[in-house]
């Protein structure tokens, strides 16, 4: 009788798998112990799967099922979503010393809409990232299916646009509108993952910008996250604004591609970030991933 048991609870762990596992990403870091402190995470909490490998396919399916009508927080369709959201509050106000993060996902639903567009209602947590500030936001995007247009983003988080970084910001402005020798910087982070502390502005202003260029490229099918600074130079200041020519890298989190991009843009704390030139870079086969892009 006993042996039966042992037998019946083998079957079983094989087929239902642990309870507790958790999939994590797998930074390219030779320390992958440590993840980059100011990469921004896609959410908190990241989704649980049980059983064993075989059952991605069984979520995929489920996640297609779900696309429609109430949506499963953990599953990419409310993910890729919410994090438009994300994008959108740093284009209308972000700033070197505020940056929004999706912190978690509560609840989603999606329907489809007239001329063949995707409409997303949202009820989600939003960090802002700096001064580690947190509020539950609701929110709505709309996709166009079948053509690249930027989505319409509409989101009430009303505490996090009254965060006060006003002195920050007109320390940091006239820092660099008084500085005798124009910035220029490489590797924010760098291949440790560190970023300078006097650097740490710069790569902020710089995940703001690049915000415009995730929340224009996002669609249902993609997941962006800001992976890298690889350059950044500082230009004349024009009609008192500071002006920056900035070579980023984005992360496709679906297709996994590491996407190189030109931004010229300017900033001051009155004009917040004003998109002047956005250049997708060819693709660089010799280029290596940079840290900690999850």
């Amino acid at each position: 009788m006993s042996l039966r048991i042992i037998v019946v609870l083998a079957v079983l762990t094989g087929v239902t798998g642990s309870p507790s596992v958790t999939i994590r990403p797998v930074a390219d870091s030779a320390d992958m112990s440590t993840a980059h402190p100011n990469s921004v995470p896609e959410t908190v909490e990241e989704t649980e799967i049980f059983g064993q490998a075989e059952l991605f396919e069984e979520e995929e399916a489920e996640e297609d099922v779900m696309a429609t009508g109430e949506l499963n927080p953990n599953h990419y369709p409310a993910q890729r979503a919410a994090k438009v959201v994300q994008h959108y509050l740093n284009t209308r106000y972000g700033s070197p010393y505020r940056l929004f993060g999706l912190q978690r996902v509560h609840s989603g639903n999606a329907e489809d809409v007239a001329d063949s567009r995707r409409k997303y209602q949202l009820e989600i947590s939003v960090q802002e990232m700096i001064g580690n500030t947190t509020e539950k936001c609701s929110a709505e995007v709309i996709f166009a299916r079948g053509e690249q247009r930027s989505a319409q983003v509409q989101a009430s988080c009303e505490a996090l646009h009254k965060i006060d970084t006003k002195a920050q910001e007109e320390e940091f402005y006239q820092k660099y509108k008084k500085n005798p020798s124009l910035l220029s910087a490489q590797y924010l982070p760098d291949s440790y993952g560190h970023i300078e502390p006097d650097m740490k502005p710069l790569w902020h202003l710089g995940t703001v910008a690049s915000s415009f260029i995730m929340l224009n490229e996002s669609t249902e099918n993609t997941l962006y996250n800001m992976a890298q600074v690889a350059n950044v130079t500082q230009l004349p200041t024009e009609n008192d604004q500071l002006k920056f020519d900035y070579h980023i890298a984005l992360h496709e989190m679906v297709s996994q591609e590491i996407i190189h991009w030109k931004l010229l843009f300017t900033w001051s704390p009155a004009e917040g970030v004003k998109v002047l030139q956005m250049e997708q870079l060819p693709h660089c086969h010799d280029c290596e991933k940079p840290p900690n892009t999850n």
